[in-house]
């Protein structure tokens, strides 16, 4: 007697589309939440997808609590970055900012709340908006992207403020020393410079690509991702994820992620987050071990 062979059940076309977006998505941004519990991302197809991290690290999560608590759209194109404030998450993609409310967002209430867009030299040049930043000394916010320079946009009344002016190609991320005050940003030049606010001017140049323990000279030089927690900084993109030591500009610590990277955050000083071209965003627990990963 034969034994009857299962027939393959065909996916419908949800499932299908479902599995095909998954399969060429990519992760531009990250956020976590004013209460620390919550982690937002944002992916090329504008959705924001926002994850329980409380859950996900927690001693009895399971794959479920790896997925997440609401996803929603938000842009038309890809959400290249995003910041959050005490109250507010905010999200940038071509050429504009917009602002969601957190506390609504939890409650699956996804309604944008205002945008903005910064002042271009033409009406037609809609360069895309790689990097946020707050300054909350200033109560400002710092955006940098496809114009090659830094904007600065009071966040009280709307209007913008400063124009800091020296890459020489794409930005593509943005960092803060509280500390110094100081701002380090990333583009496709190959350079993290650092900006003092008081200032305005470029006091420190590191061109990544030049250090042997970090090039990789087949990925290209370009900065995709930056981090920093008082003296120490992490960047990648075309050069390995690395941590440096700003003070002697040393690289320490080269991560063991072969694609290139496009976003990286410190997490309560022990957890790094870090995701590129993939639905998944990769944990480490002790900036060199990969514990899990979270996925769309």
């Amino acid at each position: 007697m034969e034994r009857a062979v299962p027939l393959a059940v065909p996916l419908g076309q949800t499932e299908v589309f479902q599995a095909l977006q998954r399969l060429h998505m990519t992760i531009f941004s990250q956020s976590v939440s004013p209460c620390g519990k919550f982690l937002a991302a944002g992916n090329n197809y504008g959705q924001i997808a926002i994850f329980s991290l409380s859950a996900a690290l927690s001693s009895e999560a399971k794959e479920e609590s790896k997925k997440p608590v609401v996803t929603f759209q938000a842009h038309d194109g890809p959400v290249y970055s995003m910041v959050s404030t005490d109250r507010h998450l905010l999200s940038a993609g071509d050429g504009e900012v917009k602002a969601w409310l957190w506390a609504e967002m939890l409650k699956k209430g996804c309604k944008e709340l205002w945008h903005r867009q910064p002042p271009y030299r033409t009406s037609l040049e809609v360069p895309e908006i790689n990097a946020l930043l707050l300054v909350p000394k200033e109560n400002s916010l710092i955006l940098a992207g496809g114009d090659c320079q830094l904007h600065t946009m009071d966040l009280e009344t709307g209007t913008f403020t400063r124009v800091l002016r020296g890459h020489t190609d794409y930005i593509h991320c943005l960092a803060l020393r509280e500390r110094s005050p100081e701002v380090l940003s990333g583009g496709e030049d190959g350079a993290v410079r650092l900006w003092d606010l008081r200032t305005a001017k470029e006091v420190q140049t590191i061109e990544v690509y030049k250090h042997e323990e970090c090039s990789r000279p087949h990925n290209g030089r370009w900065i995709g991702c930056l981090a920093t927690d008082s003296d120490w900084m992490v960047c990648g993109g075309g050069p390995a994820l690395t941590l440096w030591h700003l003070r002697s500009s040393t690289p320490t610590t080269v991560f063991p992620i072969r694609a290139p990277q496009k976003h990286v955050t410190f997490y309560q000083d022990l957890v790094l987050t870090a995701a590129g071209n993939s639905c998944r965003v990769d944990v480490f627990t002790n900036l060199g071990y990969r514990a899990f990963s979270l996925s769309f």
